[in-house]
C-alpha cells in the first residue's frame, strides 16, 4: 500500500538531519583562542609568544616566558547570516514510484531572519619555568563552536532550523630550550565535542485524508578523543623570530539520540508513525575526524616602536569528505560534503606608543573549505572572508597587562544551490549576506 511504502522511505529520510549537525565548514573552527592576537588578526601567532596563550598556538613559545605566567580571557563572536530565497524547493519524492507533495515545488515560508547568534569563546593558560631548559604549561579553550538559529518554518527548514556545537580542549604541554636560539614544544589534547541539531521533516502518508505535514527531527550527540600538538621556535637574529606549529587530527566517536516528534501532523497520522517506530527516540552514533592544522609565523622587531608580524596557516578540512550516522531501528544515512583543505594569510603590526600602551592592527584572508554552491549547508553557510582588526594593550606594570581587540569579518557574497539531497531535503537556493564581529578582552600576569 502507498502508506506502508511511504513509512519505509520516511524512516530513511529523517536520518539526513544527523549528518550536518557535526560539521558545517570553516565557521566551526575557532581561531580565537586568545584576545591578545585578535587586534592583529592573529598574524604571527606561532612566533609572538607574548603571553601564556602560546600554549595553544606554539608550545615552544613558552621558553620566551620566564617564571610563572597566567592568562585568561574571552572573545565574543556575532556572525550574521541573512538568507534571500531564490527558488528553494521541497523534497522531490518519498518513494520509488510517486512524487511527493511538493514534487520539487517551492516550500513557502519566510527567509529565516538573521541566523547568526552571539557566542562566547573563553580561554585560560598557565606556564611554569622549571629550570633553564624546561617549561611546563596548561591550556583550556574551545577550538570548535558557534550556532545558527533560523525562524521556525522558514523556507529552508528541511535543511536546518537550529544548529549548535560546543567543545572544550584541555592541553598540557612541555617545552625544551635546546640552544639559546632554538626551542621545541609538545602537547597532548583531550577534546570533547557536544552537538545539537534540529530541522523539519515532511511526512506524506495520504494527502486525500489530510495525513501529511511536518515532523520535527533533532539529533544530540557527544564524544571525546585525544590528539597532540608540537612546535618549534627559532630566534634567527636578535630582531627576527620564526615559529612553526602543528596540531593533529582528532577523530571523535560521538554517541547520542535521534528524536522525532510531531509538529503539524493530525492525530491519526501521528499515531501511524508512532506505531511504525518512526516517531520516538532512537540511539545514534557517528564519527568525525576533525582536521589537522599547521602554522608558519614570523615576527620582526623593526625598531624600538614597530613590530611586524606575518602568518600562513593551513587546515586539512579534506579529512571530512562526508559524514555518516548509524541509528538503531531506522536506516543509516550519509551526507556528501566534499570539504577542501583551506589556507589563511595574515599580516599585522604592533606600535609601542609608550611603556604602558601598545596599539595593534592587522588584516587577513581566510579561505573556506566549502567551494561548491551545491554542497553549502544551511547549518552554517560558509565562504571566504577578509579580516580587519584593531587592538590595544595596556601594561599596569612590567608584570601585568590587559589586551582588548576587535575584528570585523567581511564575507564574500555567498550563493547557495544545495542539491546534495534533493529527494529528502529539497533544494536550498538563494543568496546569503554574511559578516561577523568579534570583540575580546584578556588579562595576563607574570609572577
Amino acid at each position: 500500500m502507498k502508506m506502508q511504502h511511504s513509512l519505509k522511505t520516511l524512516s530513511a529520510l529523517i536520518l539526513g538531519l544527523g549528518t550536518m549537525g557535526i560539521a558545517h565548514g570553516a565557521g566551526f573552527q575557532l581561531l580565537e583562542q586568545n584576545a591578545s592576537g585578535l587586534g592583529s588578526a592573529y598574524a604571527g601567532s606561532a612566533a609572538i609568544a607574548d603571553d601564556a596563550s602560546t600554549v595553544y598556538y606554539n608550545p615552544a613559545g613558552m621558553t620566551m616566558l620566564p617564571g610563572m605566567n597566567v592568562s585568561a580571557g574571552v572573545v565574543a563572536i556575532k556572525p550574521s547570516f541573512k538568507f534571500s530565497n531564490g527558488g528553494t524547493t521541497g523534497p522531490t519524492y518519498f518513494g520509488d514510484n510517486f512524487l511527493g507533495p511538493f514534487g520539487g515545488q517551492p516550500t513557502g515560508g519566510p527567509d529565516g531572519g538573521d541566523a547568526g547568534t552571539w557566542a562566547a569563546v573563553p580561554n585560560a593558560y598557565f606556564t611554569w619555568q622549571v629550570n633553564q631548559r624546561i617549561w611546563l604549561g596548561l591550556g583550556v579553550g574551545a577550538p570548535f563552536g558557534l550556532m545558527t538559529d533560523y525562524e521556525e518554518g522558514w523556507a529552508g527548514r528541511y535543511h536546518s532550523e537550529k544548529f549548535s556545537i560546543e567543545s572544550i580542549n584541555i592541553n598540557p604541554s612541555i617545552a625544551f630550550k635546546a640552544t639559546d636560539t632554538l626551542s621545541f614544544g609538545l602537547g597532548v589534547n583531550w577534546m570533547q565535542l557536544d552537538a545539537d541539531y534540529r530541522k523539519a521533516q515532511y511526512a506524506f502518508l495520504d494527502s486525500a485524508a489530510g495525513m501529511n505535514g511536518d515532523l520535527e527531527a533533532r539529533v544530540k550527540a557527544k564524544g571525546d578523543a585525544w590528539g597532540w600538538n608540537a612546535g618549534l621556535l627559532w630566534q634567527a637574529t636578535p630582531d627576527t623570530r620564526f615559529g612553526l606549529s602543528y596540531r593533529s587530527k582528532v577523530k571523535i566517536d560521538a554517541d547520542g539520540t535521534t528524536r522525532v516528534s510531531n509538529r503539524t501532523l493530525n492525530a491519526t497520522a501521528a499515531g501511524v508513525l508512532t506505531s511504525a517506530g518512526v516517531i520516538g527516540t532512537h540511539d545514534a552514533e557517528t564519527s568525525v575526524e576533525l582536521p589537522d592544522t599547521a602554522i608558519f609565523s614570523v615576527v620582526h622587531q623593526l625598531n624600538d616602536r614597530w613590530t611586524l608580524l606575518g602568518d600562513v596557516s593551513w587546515t586539512g578540512w579534506s579529512s571530512i569528505p562526508e559524514l555518516k550516522i548509524q541509528n538503531s531501528g531506522i536506516p543509516d544515512a550519509k551526507l556528501d560534503l566534499r570539504f577542501k583543505d583551506a589556507w589563511r594569510v595574515a599580516l599585522g603590526a604592533h606600535y609601542r606608543y609608550s611603556d604602558a600602551w601598545t596599539f595593534k592592527g592587522g588584516v587577513a584572508w581566510d579561505q573556506s573549505p566549502v567551494r561548491d554552491d551545491a554542497f553549502r549547508p544551511a547549518s552554517l553557510p560558509d565562504n571566504d572572508r577578509y579580516w580587519v582588526s584593531l587592538g590595544a594593550q595596556y601594561r599596569f606594570n612590567k608584570n601585568t597587562k590587559v589586551d582588548i581587540g576587535y575584528a570585523h569579518l567581511f564575507v564574500k557574497s555567498t550563493s547557495v544551490n544545495n542539491t546534495s539531497d534533493p529527494q529528502h531535503a529539497g533544494v536550498l537556493k538563494g543568496d546569503y549576506k554574511s559578516s561577523a564581529d568579534l570583540i575580546g578582552v584578556q588579562f595576563s600576569h607574570q609572577f
